[in-house]
């Protein structure tokens, strides 16, 4: 049922559409696209594998698994979440990274979070496997990004109405792309959190330079997006 669910078949009118880009992964994406395709869940739903010049194996392990592929050349993140939104054909964008596990319940659990709401935008609580100097990014993502005027949707872990993430414009070609997105999605449409954790996403960042030189990374790219006016 879950492999009929994901089809791509052009007469299967899709709900949502996993947006997972993805350059070099090979090691992680079989596990970010097993969890997808092992959804709990009567909706019907597709991937889309936005491959960002891989010279690994990511493109054979995405077509393997049945997602559909798109090729970006040089560009970053951003444009690459952008051009599988482009080539998405779900009402619903889910965007997750190709370290990123979903949980069983998580499109329903977020269809019905956001219908609840009256949301355009949501993400959901997190677990950050690895180190445990990861547990303080997790709080952070967890316990103030929500709480933020406008809340930060990272981009692992964002799901946002297609309407509302064309009038945003969609991801920019910005450092820190997904806090850029999230504050112009925030001026467009109402957004909020899902309090159950519904993915685990890698803290493999944190693992290979520590919090503080996450936290400097991700303050460095701010300070850029801040530069450009987004």
């Amino acid at each position: 049922m879950a492999d009929e669910r994901a089809s791509t078949a052009s007469d299967c009118s899709p709900t949502a559409s996993f947006v997972v880009p993805a350059r070099n992964e090979a090691d992680y994406l079989p596990a970010t696209l097993a969890s997808i395709r092992e959804l709990e869940t009567d909706e019907p739903y597709e991937v889309v594998v936005v491959d960002g010049e891989s010279n690994d194996c990511t493109v054979d392990v995405a077509e393997a698994q049945g997602a559909r592929v798109y090729h970006q050349n040089g560009r970053g993140i951003g444009p690459a979440r952008d051009l599988g939104a482009t080539h998405a054909r779900g009402d619903w964008l889910a965007f997750v990274d190709a370290d990123t596990v979903v949980r069983p319940e998580y499109l329903d659990a977020m269809l019905g979070f956001v219908e609840r709401e009256g949301l355009d935008g949501a993400s959901s609580r997190c677990r950050l496997t690895g180190p445990r100097r990861a547990k303080p990014m997790e709080w952070t993502i967890n316990y103030v990004f929500p709480r933020l005027l406008g809340p930060v949707l990272p981009g692992f872990n964002c799901f946002v109405h297609r309407e509302a993430y064309r009038d945003a414009g969609g991801f920019p070609d910005v450092p820190n792309e997904d806090t850029a997105f999230s504050r112009r999605l925030g001026r467009v449409a109402e957004t909020g959190y899902c309090p159950r954790v519904l993915v685990e996403s890698s803290g493999r960042r944190i693992a290979d330079v520590g919090l503080t030189g996450t936290l400097y990374h991700y303050l460095r790219l701010d300070w850029g997006r801040v530069t450009t006016d987004y």
